[in-house]
């Protein structure tokens, strides 16, 4: 009895904030099981009432088990969060990256995937599965684990919050289920990237301010006096996302217990607001988020510092000043007023300077260090997603050009260009980090096998060359098609015409996306067998040894 009564009493604020919230949404749940205006919006109240009683229910059953003075020692960093996120990450990758797969599937035999009493298997709700599960499953468990790690070791402390930390990582899983469901159901805002309803992304608010407070107070509780690059470009990151998000959600709902929800913008205002969310998420979350990965984990694998800080800050002040003007871009010949398209397009051509700038630094940290890209594959990844990186922010730029854009914009080379940045700079980044933390947070001298991280990145880089080069082929020949007149100023092809010429363009785009694939799962297997702690007997003198648990002496 008395045992029970010191550990209620021994509570954490963070653990009783994150109960309160998890009962107000049961009660949501059940209240909109029971009152749900259409089934969809039901199965959805559904999911959070299970999901809110199986989390209060673990909430309740780990504060029983464990000791008051243990639950958030403050003198090892918060390691377990960071594991989840490497287990998130590298699974929800794999889901998306099959599903791109069977999306590319349909689009080159459409008759050989067409299931027309399964609704949930058509393109138009599998592709924004893709896209999220790739954008924000994938991508943003890799940006969530990393900061959590990186944060904690720049700042020589552990994550503040208590149990917030956790609230983060559980309640993005249970948006991203949100989302992923409500696509195969038909549940859609149809905005491009801002597809959940509304009662989805005021649940993602609450987790991304939680998210941003957490950041934002292990940095105020810091130990070291500077503040590392790579958290400028994280914060950078958190903060522009969670303005880009409620700007651009802000939707009136039909009813408290329906999924349909009308937005706040309408015509011409609402596509530039969508597009300058759009191209600030590319530009924030798949660009400044990973970026601070690049910062942090080039540098501690090769164990070398950036090779010019001073460049870095520069780099980080112009691109978070210039990338937010660029959205216009995607409007060229609308309806969206010339001055604010020609705006867009001189802040994406600036962009190239401060790109290029990030992408030397990244690669020049090297100096000294070169001979590791012959020794150690993960280091060879990470320096190739830079490359890519440099590559895909060229060609955008180029691609913002209003003549240029004319010739590429609604065709396959905007594809290709997408995917180049996705499967080369954020997806080998990516797995560069993968692969240092599992090493480092599981407390391994190696990995697995570094012959399979080889593998993987043979494999993978085929793929992306495969896809890249079809989707640039295609999209220029799509544009060149769509453009051709005969001599009586009648089109010269039909839309049918150009589909059929695309098709083995389309069979090898769905190659390389398989061979991505291959190597995704390549991966996992050597992430697993890593953390279980098989290692070969060959001894990997290259890779750097696991960086200790325990806080520096004061």
């Amino acid at each position: 009895m008395a045992a029970g009564v010191s550990r209620a009493q021994g509570a954490d604020p963070s653990t009783l904030t994150v109960g309160l919230i998890l009962l107000v949404v049961l009660v949501f749940g059940i209240s909109g099981a029971a009152n749900a205006v259409d089934p969809r919006f039901g199965a959805h109240a559904w999911m959070l009432t299970i999901a809110a009683f199986a989390w209060l229910a673990g909430l309740l059953i780990w504060h029983e088990e464990s000791e008051p003075g243990q639950r958030f020692d403050k003198t090892y960093y918060e390691e377990g969060v960071v594991k989840a996120g490497v287990i998130a990450t590298t699974l929800w990758g794999i889901a998306g990256f099959l599903v791109g797969l069977i999306i590319a599937l349909q689009l080159t035999f459409p008759n050989l995937f067409y299931f027309p009493d399964w609704g949930w298997t058509n393109f138009g709700r599998m592709r924004p599965l893709h896209t999220s599960a790739v954008i924000f499953a994938f991508g943003g468990n890799a940006l969530i684990a990393t900061s959590f790690y990186v944060v904690q070791r720049t700042c020589r402390t552990r994550l503040a919050g208590g149990m917030w930390p956790w609230f983060v990582f559980w309640g993005y899983q249970l948006f991203i289920v949100l989302a992923g469901t409500g696509y195969l159901m038909g549940i859609s805002q149809s905005k491009e990237y801002a597809e959940p309803e509304w009662y989805a992304d005021l649940w993602l608010t609450i987790v991304w301010v939680a998210y941003l407070a957490v950041f934002v107070a292990t940095l105020l509780r810091r130990k070291e006096k500077h503040i590392y690059v790579a958290n400028w470009f994280y914060l950078a990151f958190i903060v522009t996302i969670a303005m880009l998000h409620i700007v651009n959600n802000i939707s009136l709902p039909a009813s408290v217990f329906g999924a349909k929800s009308y937005s706040l913008f309408s015509g011409v205002q609402s596509a530039l607001i969508q597009w300058w969310y759009g191209h600030n998420a590319v530009g924030f979350f798949l660009t400044a988020g990973f970026l601070a990965i690049m910062y942090y984990f080039i540098p501690k694998r090769v164990e070398r510092p950036v090779w010019s800080y001073r460049l870095s800050i520069v780099h980080f002040w112009s691109l978070i000043f210039i990338y937010i003007w660029a959205g216009p871009h995607h409007l060229h010949y609308t309806a969206l007023p010339q001055w604010a398209q020609t705006l867009g397009m001189t802040f994406s051509i600036m962009l190239w300077m401060p790109s290029w700038g990030g992408m030397i630094n990244g690669l020049m940290t090297l100096s000294g260090a070169w001979d590791k890209l012959r020794t150690d594959p993960v280091v060879r990844m990470l320096v190739v997603s830079v490359a890519f990186y440099g590559m895909a922010t060229f060609e955008g730029p180029a691609m913002s050009i209003r003549e240029v854009n004319a010739l590429s914009h609604y065709t396959d080379w905007g594809i290709g260009h997408v995917h180049s940045g996705a499967l080369g700079w954020v997806g080998f980044v990516t797995f560069g980090a993968l692969y240092c933390l599992t090493q480092w947070v599981w407390k391994r001298q190696k990995l697995y096998s570094n012959a399979l991280v080889e593998w993987h990145f043979w494999i993978a880089t085929l793929g992306i060359v495969l896809y890249i080069t079809s989707m640039w082929v295609s999209g220029i020949m799509e544009g060149l098609m769509w453009r051709a007149y005969n001599e009586f100023g009648f089109l010269s092809y039909s839309f049918i015409e150009t589909v059929s010429a695309k098709h083995i363009s389309y069979i090898i785009r769905a190659l390389g996306g398989g061979l991505y694939l291959i190597g995704a799962l390549i991966m996992a297997y050597n992430l697993f067998r890593t953390a279980r702690g098989d290692v070969p007997a060959e001894d990997r003198k290259n890779v750097p040894a696991a960086p200790a648990n325990l806080q520096p002496a004061e």
